[in-house]
Order: C-alpha cells, then structure tokens, then sequence
C-alpha cells in the first residue's frame, strides 16, 4: 500500500535545536559498483523528488568511498573505478548540481576527526547490538576476522550525517538501526557536552514494497555482490532478460493453476514501480494491480505475461536515465568537476561544524582566550 507521506522516523528523540535550523539533507552510497533499481525506488528516486521540491536548504550527496573501503581495502581499484560509475547514475537518475552537493567522502578529512571523538561515546557492546551490522557480517562471513573500520561503521556514518547538520537523512528500511545509532550519538554529545549539534530523521519511501526491494533470485536483499540486481544502467536487452529469469511461485506450474503472491518477486516489483496508468497504456484488460492479483491467485494467468507487463513497466522508468547517462558519458572530466567542486563545498561545511564541535569540548586551546589569561594570571600569582 502507498502512504500519502513519506514516512519520518524519530526514535523516540524529540528535535533537538541548535546553530542550523535549516532543512538540510544528507545521503549517500558505497561506490562499489553501478547502482540499481533497488538503490533508485529505496532512496534514489526519493532524493531527485525531495531536491526538486524546494523543501530543503541545502542538500549533501555523498559517494562514501571511504566507508567503501572498510571491506575492500585490498581492493581500491574496485573503489576507484566505481567513483564515476556511481556519479554518473545520481546525474542520470536527475541529481542536479545545482540543487544538490554531489561530493567524495574521502576528501572531507574533518569526518576522520568527528568520528574520532565520537568513538568515546559508543560501546562495543552497542555496536555488536546493531542489526545492520550484524547482519552484514553474517553475509560477508566475517565473523571474528572483521575489520574494525567496518565494525565501527555506525560511529562513521554519525560523522558523515552530522558534519552536515543533516536534518533529514532519506534511506532504505535497512538502514534504520544506522541512524537511531546516530541519534543516541547526537544525543550523548549534546548532553555531555553542549548543544553542538542536529538530530535527524529518516525518511523512508513512502512506498512499503520500496523500502527493501528484493533480489531477481528472491533473495531477500538486491546485493551487487550476490549478482540478482537490475542495473539503472543495463541495456533494454538486459533488463528483459533479467526480467523473465525473474523468480515467481515455484508451484505456479500451469497457467490455470492458482498462483501465490507472497514472496512473488515480480510482483513485488510491480508493487514498487507499477501504477494505474501504466495498467491503461501496457494491460488495459486490468485496472489495477489488485485485479492482477487476484485474477493470478484464482488461476488462469501466467507467469510469462505478468513479467512482459513488468518488463514494460521498468523500460518505461529506465530508459530516461539511459539515454541521459549516455550524454554525461561524453565528458568524464567536466563529471570529474562537479565532483571536485561539490567537495570543496562539503568540506567548507565540516569545517564549520568540527570548530563548533572543538568549541563544545572546549579543546579549541589556541582560541580560547579566556583560558589562556586565567592560566597566565594563574601561574604570574605564583611569583
């Protein structure tokens, strides 16, 4: 079902005020290869609909190329070459420059120091808690062999949202216990140490089916690593052909046999990407998506024609995104400098809010002048 509003999370945390009281928004993605249909209906398509709203103030777009590396650090290459693979579906996916910041996660040292100082916040114990993390760990089977850079990912992610004084942080379901993690971190500093910095929310899709898109395979997660993705770069070809390889109701063996639904893959894609136009252009004997439903539970509709519908469904999403892809990938460098500048940009900001995190823990020595001429006057009373 679709909410007329996209969902917003607090956990439990009211909105703390402090020096931003703008709207600003924070996100991003591990550029370990293309991105797919699974990352554009959980939180890319979101974002290009929030930045053309003209809700927001300011809006920060991260390649998190550092976080990348937690699990890849043998592999920087694999790091390297994707950088431009990930720029190049935000700008074909409608992320506009102009409106949003698109920068890399590495060139914004002042994240290093904020993680720093915010690891004596969390304890172990806290972060082995978290689900995400736990889970992957399990599917990267790490177990004991786990990197600490990847262990601690909660802590990094708390000091990419808040260098930014994000209020708003649009994510994947998946990525809820990242940010409540991020909010008792806000929390914790803002008490010990003085109003510093901002709590966020998340904004879920306002589409349930979007907020965790299953795999081709059925797999419960779309996961690059596991090869059951979609790619908003894929060719027409290869979408179909995923499409009709696609994962259905294993006992669905005849067409006038009663079909399920749950754990249907296509269909859980149509519940992500279909509508009711889309049923008037491409399957006009149905009104909607319920009516396919029910007429495949029944018995009488196969499985072949419900994947050419779907098929048609998602060309129709991604072949804009392909034909503009196909322009941005005619001038790399000038893609290169939007990167560059937006980086330039995002730094500017960290800086600010490291001086006033500094300033809050009173480790601001050289600026603090009341300290220095309390301690000389200190010292000259012991002459």
């Amino acid at each position: 079902m679709v909410s007329k509003t996209p969902v917003r999370r607090t956990f439990g945390y009211q909105r703390e005020s402090f020096i931003n009281m703008g709207k600003i928004i924070l996100t991003g993605d591990r550029p370990t290869g293309k991105l797919h249909i699974g990352h554009y209906v959980g939180s890319l398509k979101q974002r290009v609909k929030l930045q053309n709203s003209g809700e927001y103030d300011e809006i920060f777009i991260m390649i998190a190329d550092a976080q990348a590396l937690t699990d890849n650090a043998d592999n920087p290459e694999k790091v390297r070459q994707n950088i431009i693979e990930v720029a190049l579906d935000y700008l074909s996916a409608g992320l506009d420059p102009q409106k949003s910041t698109l920068f890399i996660q590495s060139q914004i040292p002042e994240l290093c120091e904020l993680s720093f100082y915010y690891m004596n916040l969390v304890t172990v114990s806290r972060l082995q808690r978290n689900p995400t993390v736990k889970s992957e760990i399990q599917m990267r089977n790490f177990e004991t062999s786990i990197p600490v850079g990847f262990f601690t990912y909660p802590i990094s992610q708390a000091a990419d949202i808040t260098a930014f004084q994000a209020t708003t942080v649009p994510v994947g379901e998946d990525q809820m216990p990242m940010i409540e993690q991020t909010r008792e971190i806000v929390h914790k500093f803002n008490t010990v140490y003085g109003e510093a910095l901002t709590m966020p929310d998340v904004l879920l899709p306002d589409n349930k089916a979007c907020m965790r898109l299953p795999g081709t395979d059925g797999k419960a997660k779309m996961s690059k690593s596991l090869g059951n993705c979609i790619y908003l770069s894929d060719t027409e070809k290869d979408v179909q052909k995923k499409i009709m390889s696609m994962y259905t109701d294993p006992n669905h063996l005849r067409v006038e046999d009663p079909g399920c639904i749950e754990g249907n893959t296509v269909f859980m894609y149509l519940d992500a990407f279909s509508t009711e136009e889309h049923f008037a252009k491409y399957l006009p004997e149905y009104k909607n998506l319920d009516e396919l439903k029910a007429h495949y539970q029944r018995g009488g509709l196969g499985d072949v024609k419900v994947k050419k519908f779907l098929n048609k469904v998602l060309q129709e999403e991604l072949e804009p995104i392909r034909q503009r892809r196909k322009e941005f990938e005619q001038d790399i460098p000038a893609v290169y400098e939007i990167l560059k500048k937006g980086s330039e940009k995002a730094k500017r900001k960290a800086e600010q809010t490291l001086a006033g995190v500094k300033r809050a823990m009173r480790i601001n020595y050289f600026e603090d002048a009341e300290l220095i001429a309390a301690q000389a006057k200190q010292f000259q009373a012991k002459e």
